[in-house]
């Protein structure tokens, strides 16, 4: 047995999501979204990780992280699950950290998936993105997404991955997983080949440079369905992020194409559960409609927003009504989703306009040095502010 394995299953029994593992360090683990260390684990020496990392790796990335100083690799340890794995060096020697992605492949009713989601499942042909920053649960969304595909359609579904996380068994769909490095170069020569393969759909974990997404857009818009991954923030974020990667004099034929291509946006972050023992997701939703799309098409991209806050009888969130939601389902703190909250000052009108009682800790403390004494932040009533919190006048980023 390596000596990770025993940190491994340690890991899946106490529910932690990542390893990490660093020269002249106790190994930690994130448990809840919150890093901690391992009670009872000795220091690392340089040696030490190298030892173990070089037990688990598999041989052509324990050259390259030896050439190159990182690499991506994946392991599975039979009984307990699959682990992502990034090796790297720092200025005290080797480390590494571990993503644990479970051997069960966690469902879309398990994540109650919204209805306006799952009916992106069954487009015949478009581009869907899920996005959100790292460790926002995305690779777990796309695989409820493709099980639900696998288990209530009968098409071709080829994956490119870096490294495959989720493991699919064919149920009603064939689905062929491909890993970058391992069966095939990169993301866009594999998507390139993808179009050679008779797919019907395609699902590409990263959209990591310009080439890769004007592929991925190209083959949405000659009839495949297309998901793929950004690291942005917002749904209107998301779109603009998308065209600006482009050449200026390129930008209004990729507004175009994206006009005609983009069925839906995801974005998402993880928020730690009102009862501490999880995490739960609250998602942006864009649904593609003809508004969106003139939107894109004549580069009026700061208009998305107000057309989502408008159709929310489409299927389509801003984020800040998704975390009203799961503050008023009890399920998340108003703390915590104002700690999320992108545009902070609407978040804390949606509190006050639902009578949910909560002071963000700058407020707090302003209203101290101002003369207010109060002993519970939640006695504070919103009226003693007014309108003229500064707040209110902060513009939304898109990022």
């Amino acid at each position: 047995m390596a000596l990770l394995d025993r940190l491994f299953k340690k890991m899946v029994e106490s529910k932690a999501s990542d390893l990490h593992i660093s020269s002249n360090n106790v190994a930690k683990w994130r448990l809840h979204g919150d890093i901690c260390d391992i009670e009872g684990e000795k220091i690392n020496t340089p040696e030490d990780i190298l030892f173990m990392l070089e037990e688990i790796m598999p041989e052509k990335n324990f050259y390259e992280f030896k050439d190159q100083n990182d690499t991506d690799f994946a392991y599975e340890l039979e009984g307990y699950g699959r682990f992502r794995a990034n090796a790297f060096s720092d200025r005290n020697g080797p480390g590494a950290v571990f993503r644990l992605i479970p051997t069960k492949i966690i469902t879309a009713e398990d994540l109650d998936l919204p209805s306006s989601v799952l009916d992106l499942c069954f487009l015949s042909k478009g581009l869907v993105l899920v996005t959100g920053p790292t460790g926002s649960g995305k690779s777990t969304t796309l695989s409820a997404m493709v099980d639900y595909i696998n288990r209530n359609r009968t098409e071709h579904i080829i994956t490119i991955e870096d490294p495959i996380e989720f493991v699919h068994e064919n149920k009603k769909c064939l689905i062929n997983q491909r890993e970058v490095k391992v069966h095939t170069k990169t993301f866009k020569s594999a998507l390139k080949a993808a179009l050679r393969e008779d797919p019907d759909i395609v699902l590409v974990g990263e959209m990591r440079d310009l080439e890769t997404v004007e592929i991925a857009i190209e083959t949405a818009e000659t009839g495949h369905l297309v998901f793929g991954t950004l690291h942005t923030s917002t749904a209107a974020g998301t779109v603009e992020r998308i065209i600006q990667q482009f050449p200026s004099e390129k930008q209004a034929q990729i507004r175009q194409m994206l006009s005609g291509s983009l069925k839906g946006v995801i974005s998402q972050n993880l928020l730690k559960t009102k009862d501490g023992n999880g995490r739960v997701a609250a998602m942006e939703i864009l649904i593609g409609n003809s508004a969106i799309a003139a939107q894109i098409r004549d580069g009026k991209t700061h208009q998305i927003e107000s057309t989502m806050q408008i159709s929310g009888n489409q299927g389509m969130v801003l984020l800040n009504d998704a975390l009203l939601t799961l503050v008023e389902k009890g399920k998340v703190d108003p703390a915590e989703a104002y700690k999320k909250s992108i545009d902070k000052a609407d978040l804390l009108l949606k509190f006050k306009a639902n009578m949910i009682p909560f002071i963000p800790d700058n407020e707090y403390s302003r209203k101290e040095d101002n003369g207010f004494s109060v002993k519970n932040k939640r006695d504070i009533n919103f009226d003693d502010f007014g309108n003229s919190t500064g707040m209110l006048n902060r513009k939304r980023s898109l990022y």
